[in-house]
Parts: C-alpha cells; structure tokens; sequence
C-alpha cells in the first residue's frame, strides 16, 4: 500500500478503545473517520474530542475504512469485525481475539474471505520492558508469571483467564515457540460467574514448563514475568516498568565455583560469577507503539506482530487452562 492517508475507524470507545480513538487521531498518516459506539453521550464525546464522527453503529462504513480496531467486548467481536474484513478492511481485534476458539476460526475465515489483514491486539507485546528482554534472546526452559489486579467490575463477561492470564499465555507461547502438550490448573469463582482466580501450569512439546498465576481479586497489581534459562534469567516488572537481566559470567567455570565456595564470603563470591544488568527501557506507550506496528502492517513496511493464528493459540491455551479447572474441585458449596 502507498504512503496515502489511511482512513480508521475505532468500534467500541470504553475504557480501552477510548485510548486507540486519542492515538489515532493524533498518528501521521491517519484520519480518524469514525468512531463507533451504542452508547450515544460516551460515542459523541469521543468523537468531538478526537475531530472525528459518530456513528452508532459501523454498517455501511466498510467502503470508508483502510483499517479498524475492534475494542467492544469480547462476545461481540465476530459481529463486529466479520463485515468489515469480508469488504477487505484491514482489523485489529483487541484481547482476547474471540470467547472460544471456533468463533476465533470464524474470524480467520473471515479475514481469508475479504483478503484482510487481522492482527490480535496483545498489547504486552509492546511493553517496553517485555520488547527489550525478548529481544536478550534467552531460551526459556522455566516461564513464572503474576498477573494480580483489584476487581474493577469490567470485563465480566469473560473470566480471570481471557481477562488477564491470556497476555501471559500469548507471551509464553511467543517466546517458547513451541505447543502446550499438558495443563494442570487449580482456581475458581469468588465474586463473577466465571473464574476470579487460577494457578496454572503449562508444558511445552520443547520441555519447557510455565507456571501462570493471574487474579482480579488482589488489593494491590502485580504484572511481573520471569524467564529462566540454562545459563540466564530474566525478570520484567509491567507494572513499574522495570527489567533485570542475570547471566554467567565470561569466568564461570567448575574452578570458579570452587573458588567462591572456598572464599570467606560466599554471597560474594556467588555475585562475582555473574554478569547482572538493569535493562534500559524506553518511553513509548505500549498502545501506541502497537498501533504504530499494525498501521505499518496495513501499509506493507512488516508482518503483523500478532496475527490471527497466534490470537487463536492463545485462546485455545486458555481453554485448556478452563478445563483443567473443572478438575481442581474448587466451588461454592466448598468455600
């Protein structure tokens, strides 16, 4: 695609699209022709701040459009991105792609009908933090992952694990590349129908081993991931946007570690053997610097960051990871 203006629309401006509505307008490149909302006050508000329009509703915008984000809730997704990736509309479906994984089919089958690029809006991908370990190449052979925060009474319609865990899920299948043969989960229901809070552990066909904890029931946030290798670790904190990097040093050897052993301070003798280093973590906006990505996928410059398939894995992990749960005895007549 040339260098033209692209025209963007975003459906559904609460809490999260609000954000992609206000990035978009402001984009070079971009105009933000629509904005999408059933709720007329909170639709026309957007609008007006953005220099956009408000429609209540995205029919008959499919021939206005280059590119849309999808942000309503999750149920909701296949109807709303389905016509406009059939008319060839480029879509970025926010997390989780789909309530399960044949409505995720769908909307591949969809994208393929229009000839659309779909991207999964997996926005820790993006985080600063995140970007600059998984760029330290580590391989990971054990994956440890808190995702904690206070019930916010949003995004009830689906549980703790397509709310929370699936960014853990996506960045451990991401950085594994391999497939998940075996899940153990233990969690259940405390304030919504669906799952509040689960404890899972994953195997990957490459022997490596994740353990995903991720709850909306904890007074204070957490969104720390740790990565383990053979001869590294890594540490990233999302929430204060902080990563620490801890690896061998050039002098590690069996007599080393002899050495330090012997030495009168052990501690330090262990410290002298690795190399530890604070990551340096840039400023961009994980939101913006996804949208930035997919505006440049629709224009050619590189490959979605996550595409439709990855969506689906992912969503299809944290199906296994329900399942399991039925396993774990947790219920309400036991609490």
């Amino acid at each position: 695609m040339s260098k033209q203006t692209l025209r963007a629309a975003v459906i559904g401006v609460g809490h999260l699209g609000r954000h992609h509505a206000r990035i978009l307008a402001g984009m070079d490149g971009v105009e933000l022709v629509a904005v999408v909302d059933k709720d007329q006050e909170q639709g026309k508000a957007i609008a007006t701040k953005c220099g956009s329009q408000w429609h209540a509703e995205s029919a008959g915008l499919e021939q206005e459009l280059d590119l849309a984000v999808i942000a309503v809730p999750t149920i909701l997704h296949q109807d709303c991105a389905a016509p406009l990736l059939r008319a060839g509309v480029a879509c970025l479906v926010e997390k989780p792609m789909a309530p399960d994984p044949a409505t995720c089919d769908a909307i591949i089958a969809d994208a393929k009908a229009g000839g659309a690029l779909l991207g999964v809006g997996h926005v820790e991908r993006f985080n600063p933090a995140v970007k600059r370990a998984m760029a330290k190449g580590i391989r990971p052979r054990f994956i440890e992952a808190h995702r904690l925060a206070p019930y916010t009474f949003r995004s009830t319609d689906v549980g703790v694990v397509l709310d929370l865990m699936i960014h853990d899920i996506d960045l451990a299948l991401a950085w594994t590349g391999a497939e998940v043969t075996q899940v153990d989960a233990v969690g259940g229901a405390t304030l919504s129908p669906s799952e509040d809070i689960v404890s899972a552990r994953l195997h990957f066909s490459n022997g490596a081993v994740a353990n995903l904890t991720a709850s909306r029931l904890s007074l204070t946030p957490m969104r720390r991931f740790r990565v383990f290798g053979p001869d590294s670790y890594l540490s990233v904190d999302s929430q204060d946007r902080y990563a620490l990097a801890v690896q061998k040093s050039s002098n590690f050897s069996p007599q080393a570690v002899e050495a330090a052993a012997a030495s009168g301070n052990p501690l330090e003798g262990f410290r002298s053997l690795l190399d530890v280093e604070e990551l340096e973590l840039d400023d961009d906006e994980p939101l913006r610097a996804e949208l930035e990505a997919f505006v440049a996928a629709v224009r050619g410059q590189r490959e979605v960051a996550v595409s439709g398939e990855a969506g689906r894995n992912a969503v299809d992990v944290a199906f296994q990871i329900m399942a399991a749960l039925e396993d774990c005895g947790w219920s309400d007549e036991q609490a």
